[in-house]
């Protein structure tokens, strides 16, 4: 505990710096935030170190890449070790980003004060994606190769700025060296310094709002920062490192063969993180589930704080008993109606031969859009009409439908698709 007879030491200053001198006792417990946010921070000071380490040994060009790294595996003492440390740290991170981010959602920490911050982690989240995606093409294996070969293609559906757009990210028709080092500036560049940037105004955001969101209802029991919340940080980074070094002797990071720009692996996927991508696209014509779909949800995310809502609670999960139930009866509804449409669009329905004389947008893209939207619409006026959920509840169960239905279709791409992209059981 921090003597006030006594001038604080630096690492005292700094922890002041970063949290308030006390704290509300029930913003420390484990459960309200699962230490996310720390985590994050954690990882990617990590990255950063390992990340540092690797290009002593990485050179970004299609003849050097994949022999650095086989070079770095078996010539450097624990380089296996720190690659495997880079690759388990830029997972877990992709990972931790999306709990917090629907933490924070589910809690209704993003209102009033914090709407601003709200902005700021979603766009965290895209550059931890956009990190991730552009480190994904270094070692230049198969594996690399061709999942960013599909990535970049994939942005070619976009209307009107696809192809320009395609091309500026690989710089040029297709995925080579010169794509190569486009990804190795932006990944060891300029996405390390706009992280910074935006986690600085993240957590003096944070700092700002005074500390982690907790219900308004109850008194507030205020307990010193230090060392009662920094104890737990302490620990929880401890746990976090130990588990990452654990998994790295044991986990080794992915290297396929060598890129073959003429050969392609079967099934050629994008990365986990973009499968569920990859499957809609398999089932919905390519402007809606590259385009339409995606803008639509990055559209309805930013603007969320700002949607006027009735009967919020911050602070609570799910905004109520009621709200838990709504959100778990969604999670259902989603898995059953998205596992429904993806065995009837695989199995019984050819949309393009079912409806012939209708343009393919029509047949194959708004025709199956409506098979999800309307079920889901008369599910959610079910709720609203006849239980009476409050609008803020609608919402989170509208989220809930939309990620569960994502990480549906991202296990169906990763585990049940096979050769040919067909569906295995």
């Amino acid at each position: 505990m921090i003597n006030s007879t006594r001038k604080p030491t630096a690492i005292e200053r700094f922890l002041l710096h970063i949290h308030p001198n006390k704290i509300d006792e029930r913003a420390i417990k484990f459960t309200n935030t699962f230490g996310l946010g720390g985590i994050n921070a954690l990882l990617f000071v990590l990255l950063v170190i390992s990340g540092l380490l690797l290009r002593f040994t990485y050179v970004p060009t299609p003849e050097g890449a994949y022999n650095s790294i086989i070079y770095l595996q078996n010539n450097i003492l624990f380089g296996k070790l720190l690659r495997n440390i880079h690759y388990i740290s830029a997972t877990l991170m992709v990972v931790t980003s999306f709990l917090h981010l629907i933490r924070v959602f589910y809690k209704q920490a993003l209102f009033f004060e914090r709407s601003k911050n709200w902005i700021y982690g979603l766009f965290l989240m895209i550059l931890v994606l956009f990190a991730n995606f552009t480190g994904y093409l270094l070692p230049w294996d198969q594996l690399a190769y061709w999942a960013v070969t599909i990535m970049t293609s994939m942005l070619e559906y976009i209307p009107l700025v696809g192809k320009p757009l395609a091309n500026l990210f690989r710089g040029g028709d297709v995925v080579d060296g010169t794509t190569l080092i486009n990804f190795y500036t932006l990944h060891t560049g300029l996405i390390p310094l706009l992280f910074v940037f935006f986690m600085s105004m993240h957590f003096w955001l944070v700092r700002k709002a005074k500390g982690v969101i907790v219900p308004q209802k109850d008194e507030p029991k205020m307990v010193k920062v230090y060392p009662n919340l920094v104890s737990k940080e302490i620990l929880v980074a401890l746990i976090v490192l130990a588990s990452i070094f654990l998994f790295s002797i044991f986990l080794d990071a992915p290297l396929l063969n060598k890129a073959s720009t003429t050969i392609s692996p079967n099934p050629s996927k994008a990365p986990w993180y973009f499968m569920g991508v990859q499957e809609l696209l398999m089932h919905i014509h390519p402007v809606f589930a590259v385009f339409v779909i995606p803008v639509a949800m990055i559209v309805l995310f930013f603007y969320f704080p700002y949607f006027k809502y009735n009967e919020v609670n911050v602070g609570v999960w799910f905004n109520s008993k009621n709200g838990q139930k709504l959100s778990m009866y969604s999670a259902m509804f989603a898995v059953l109606l998205t596992s429904i449409l993806i065995i009837i669009s695989e199995y019984l329905i050819d949309f393009n031969a079912w409806m012939p004389s209708f343009p393919a947008f029509i047949s194959t893209g708004l025709f199956p859009f409506l098979l999800f939207a309307i079920p889901t619409f008369t599910f959610l006026y079910y709720w609203f009409k006849i239980k009476n959920s409050p609008i803020i509840e609608l919402v989170i169960s509208i989220v809930t439908i939309i990620i569960t239905s994502y990480i549906i279709m991202m296990i169906v791409g990763i585990w049940f698709r096979g050769e040919g992209m067909n569906l295995i059981f």
